[in-house]
């Protein structure tokens, strides 16, 4: 290395410019159930990047079907490319024992898991144990499945209580997940190509999700969309009843003469006043604001003074411009679509000596239209988001 006593040149590196935010990844999605083989690697988050690879994990020689199975099918059928499989075995608990960190509990140290599913359970208590989980982490979102034989529809509208004949899943007031009708119709992938199954709609839709992500972008609704493999629908819903359906935060899949097998509905288990009620909106903050927490963590242990806070609002803003260029956001120009406030009013005197860099974000999604506002805290333990108001 050169000195500068003696002769010749002298090279220093110096930061500059703008660090890149990079968009996280969204496809992912997490399977928890029973899978063919009970015994096969229970309660580990086990990646899957294709089904041969599941088949070669899970499926022993001979081995009947299950729901998760043909779910997983469903997801790299429909364009996934990459899941997690957690096997509870036997077990009816998808909460599993925390003591011994089992069921869906395993999850909650993978962070790639962008959305999570438990094909075939559609008990009030599994869908409180997939929504407790995605509003516990919020860097994911629930894919709920309506239960199979319904005999009144108005049922699926109302919420499951004790002693009553509601069937419909809890309200979740940040929107964490989403719930699908009816079961779909498909050839067996665990049979001779010629057996018909009824199947829960989760792994089909995650893979659909995948699917729009990669050909659209996130915030593209997952709606009238192909459900690839699908031969039938277990039952088809009129106009009127997936009118009523829709309001109560259930997403129908139909059967259009010309159109196919398409999912019609893109609604979470929000109430219908919640900024969340919608699945792209609440999948697209979450993808805005992991992808900021993970591109600003170099603001940690920085000086907290007024050039920190100028790269931040130049480092997000140049993100949410690319957001608001691709579609993902309302407004004619970058100052109607979003705002980024990081300085001496949002860094108070307080947080800096606790050592916390803050920055306030609001973003106005295509659906609603308002800002949704958010709080994004840098300090040495890490990231921190919190969804302050909308307006």
């Amino acid at each position: 290395m050169l000195n500068d006593l003696a002769p010749g040149s002298r090279v220093e590196e110096v930061p500059g410019g703008p660090r890149s935010i990079q968009g996280v990844d969204t496809t992912t999605a997490a399977f928890v159930g029973r899978v063919p083989d009970r015994q096969a690697r229970l309660h580990r988050p086990v990646p899957v990047n294709g089904w041969a690879q599941f088949v070669q994990a899970f499926v022993p020689p001979s081995a009947a079907g299950t729901p998760l199975g043909r779910a997983v099918h469903g997801f790299f059928e429909n364009g996934g490319r990459r899941c997690f499989i957690v096997n509870i075995g036997d077990s009816q608990d998808l909460a599993g024992d925390a003591r011994k960190r089992q069921g869906i509990r395993v999850l909650e140290d993978v962070g790639e898991v962008a959305m999570v599913a438990a094909p075939g359970f559609t008990a009030p208590d599994a869908w409180d144990a997939l929504l407790t989980h995605c509003e516990k982490l919020r860097d994911r979102i629930a894919i709920l499945d309506a239960p199979e034989d319904v005999d009144d529809l108005q049922r699926l509208t109302q919420v499951s209580t004790d002693g009553g004949r509601g069937l419909r899943c809890r309200a979740s007031d940040s929107g964490a997940g989403a719930c699908y009708f009816p079961f779909i119709t498909t050839v067996d992938p665990f049979g001779d190509g010629k057996a018909l199954v009824n199947v829960p709609p989760s792994g089909h839709i995650a893979g659909i999700y995948a699917r729009t992500d990669v050909t659209r972008g996130v915030h593209k609704a997952p709606a009238n969309e192909a459900v690839r493999g699908a031969i039938r629908l277990v039952r088809d819903v009129t106009p009127q009843e997936q009118g009523a359906l829709n309001q109560a935060g259930v997403n129908c899949i139909r059967y259009f003469p010309r159109g196919g097998i398409r999912v019609w509905g893109a609604r979470t288990v929000a109430e219908d006043s919640s900024a969340w009620r919608h699945v792209h909106v609440r999948r697209l903050f979450i993808f805005a604001e992991e992808s900021i927490a993970q591109g600003t963590r170099w603001a940690a242990f920085e000086p907290n003074g007024p050039t920190l806070w100028r790269s931040l609002r130049r480092d997000i803003s140049a993100f949410l411009t690319r957001l608001w260029r691709d579609g993902a956001l309302m407004g004619r120009t970058p100052e109607e679509a979003f705002f980024v406030r990081c300085d001496e009013q949002t860094n108070t005197r307080q947080s800096i000596d606790a050592g916390r860099v803050v920055a306030v974000i609001g973003l106005a999604p295509v659906t609603p239209a308002e800002f949704i506002v958010f709080r994004i805290g840098q300090h040495a333990g890490g990231a921190e988001v919190e969804e302050v108001a909308h307006g």
